[in-house]
């Protein structure tokens, strides 16, 4: 089985409905990252240096391969991150190798099994 790592930036208040998201899409976990912060074309806006800018969370799934792609488009429409400039992006890359994986596995297997 092969995987993805799905990395989605995300404002805060949005990152549950990325969550319920890409479970509903065939995720089977997330790790969250609270507090991230970032830049995009146009600098932030400051006031007497505290950042105005809402807070930003990283969401990363390691999802299995022929599933990440549907998760990767649900996300981004939920998200609104084509609609809405500055409200996120999402990313995917190889994986080559995961351990710590296996109950995952025994999931995803029949699912997979079906698509293929």
């Amino acid at each position: 089985m092969h995987f993805k790592l799905l990395i989605v930036f995300v404002e805060d208040d949005k990152t549950d409905l990325v969550l319920d998201t890409s479970r509903e899409h065939g995720a089977t976990g997330a790790t969250v990252i609270n507090n991230a912060r970032g830049e995009g074309i146009k600098k932030s806006k400051t006031f007497f240096g505290l950042n105005l800018e809402s807070q930003r969370d990283v969401v990363l799934l390691l999802v299995e391969e022929h599933m990440s792609r549907e998760i990767l488009e649900a996300i981004a429409k939920v998200a609104e991150f084509d609609e809405k400039p500055g409200t996120g992006i999402a990313l995917q890359i190889d994986v080559e190798d995961a351990i710590g994986v296996l109950h995952q596995m025994e999931t995803l297997t029949p699912a997979i099994e079906e698509e293929l």
